[in-house]
């Protein structure tokens, strides 16, 4: 009897069918917040739709016709968080502009770089048509990383906004250099562990039932702790520091499987975190606010002001155009999750949240089922990535941990989040494809042959 033959459903109406949901609610949203604001639906709610749906499904049917096996839920789950955002953003550019009718559009702009993060998207997918072949550029990602990092230091094109360097500007264009980079560092730390994780799994002394790394192997987490301390003493961007070493310590357990790392690396952050808050001022503040905000509520009042928007909402929310979002400083950007709590309540809230757990997870399966190792830490990398931005904005947001300065993935207002992550969608997808994709003499079976093919779901 011959062996059965396993081959993996493509699965892209299905992505198809979540899709024109997700463009539904988007165009939903947009429609009520029209109406309760102004009373009317004008045409540029129509033009919004067809340009949005047109950019949504032509990522669709790029992942259908270049990576056909690749997970067919990110996709929807992403392009309903974008249009959440948009709405949001539109939502409180009409406050803004019913005080100052001069004001911009944010969600004209927000529009823009979505086309631009979806082209990239699809251009990342017709290009890297298998994750392995940026196993070859490992130390060039590294170093790309490093001089991203370093950008917003330089004189000239560097800036410094709101206390922290973070920006480049080049003529009327601005950029984030760190959301690239974490890309970079993603590819870099997967390539590089990959060759040195059994040097690093062996365990040196054991202590309460936990193994501990050798002393002498302690200098990758060394280099990494020190690189994320010069981005919060030179950069004064707490957010990214913990985004990038969070980042290399998971990638690190990963690879070797060794609990003892990830003790090391909690305690190196905790020390860090000590130590910065003794030594700077701007981590002080932070502090200050996040253990009593009412203590100076001159200084703080964007956290304050946040905090009284999520209860104005409660467990329902006000309804989309009938709170007040605009009144907490940022709320189009470092503060949209509170502003979609005002509106949407708890319960939006949640759900929302619940998006970013079910691309998370998604993510982890593909980790978990990529048959190479590079493969799977680089999977594993971008998906911590994404888990610790969405963590350290929501915990910041609600007083959980201490305000950073990172954006929420697909939701808040700026260019070089959104494309960096639909880039980061895109690797995603293309390590799934490869993942799924039957073998090529499966590819290649002849239907007259006495094999069996079974398809799975």
């Amino acid at each position: 009897m011959s062996t059965p033959v396993w081959i993996p459903r493509k699965r892209r109406n299905v992505e198809l069918a979540m899709l024109f949901l997700a463009i539904l609610l988007t165009v939903l949203a947009r429609v009520s917040i029209e109406l309760t604001v102004n009373g009317s639906v004008p045409s540029s709610a129509y033009t919004f739709a067809v340009i949005f749906a047109a950019a949504a499904i032509g990522a669709h049917l790029a992942v259908r016709f270049i990576a056909p096996y690749a997970d067919p839920v990110i996709l929807p789950l992403v392009v309903c968080l974008n249009g959440i955002g948009i709405n949001m953003i539109h939502r409180i550019d009409l406050a803004r502009q019913a005080a100052n009718p001069d004001r911009g559009s944010l969600a004209a702009s927000q529009v823009t770089w979505t086309a631009v993060g979806i082209i990239g998207f699809i251009v990342v997918l017709a290009i890297v048509r298998d994750h392995r072949v940026l196993q070859k550029y490992t130390y060039t990602f590294g170093f790309i990383a490093i001089a991203l990092l370093l950008m917003p230091l330089l004189p000239v094109i560097g800036q410094e906004i709101r206390g922290a360097r973070l920006w480049i500007h080049v003529g009327p264009f601005s950029f984030q250099p760190g959301e690239a980079a974490k890309i970079s560092l993603a590819i870099f730390f997967a390539g590089y562990l990959v060759v040195k994780r059994d040097a690093l799994a062996l365990a040196g002394k054991r202590f309460a039932g936990i193994d501990f790394p050798r002393g002498r192997d302690l200098g990758p987490i060394g280099l990494a702790w020190l690189l994320s301390l010069g981005i919060l003493v030179f950069q004064r961007d707490l957010g990214s520091s913990l985004l990038f070493f969070g980042l290399f310590v998971v990638v690190l357990y990963v690879a070797t499987e060794r609990p003892g790392w990830v003790v090391v690396g909690v305690g190196l952050f905790l020390g860090g975190a000590y130590v910065a808050n003794l030594s700077f001022s701007h981590v002080q503040r932070r502090v200050s606010a996040w253990l009593d905000p009412w203590a100076n509520p001159e200084q703080n009042y964007q956290i304050i002001s946040a905090l009284y928007g999520m209860a104005h909402g409660g467990v329902l929310g006000r309804g989309w155009g009938e709170g007040r979002p605009e009144m907490t400083p940022f709320s189009f950007s470092d503060f949209i999750l509170t502003s979609l709590g005002e509106e949407l309540g708890l319960t939006g809230l949640m759900a929302i949240l619940m998006i970013y757990v079910l691309i998370v997870e998604r993510g982890v399966r593909i980790a978990l089922t990529c048959r190479d190792a590079f493969g799977k830490l680089l999977a594993i990398g971008l998906t911590a990535s994404l888990a610790f931005q969405v963590f350290v904005v929501a915990g910041g947001v609600t007083k959980l941990i201490p305000l950073t300065g990172l954006t929420t993935p697909f939701l808040a207002h700026g260019g070089s989040s959104i494309v960096m992550n639909w880039i980061i969608m895109a690797l995603l997808l293309v390590i799934s494809h490869q993942t799924r994709k039957p073998a090529p003499e499966v590819l290649e079976f002849s239907s007259d042959e006495a094999t069996q093919v079974v398809k799975l779901r």
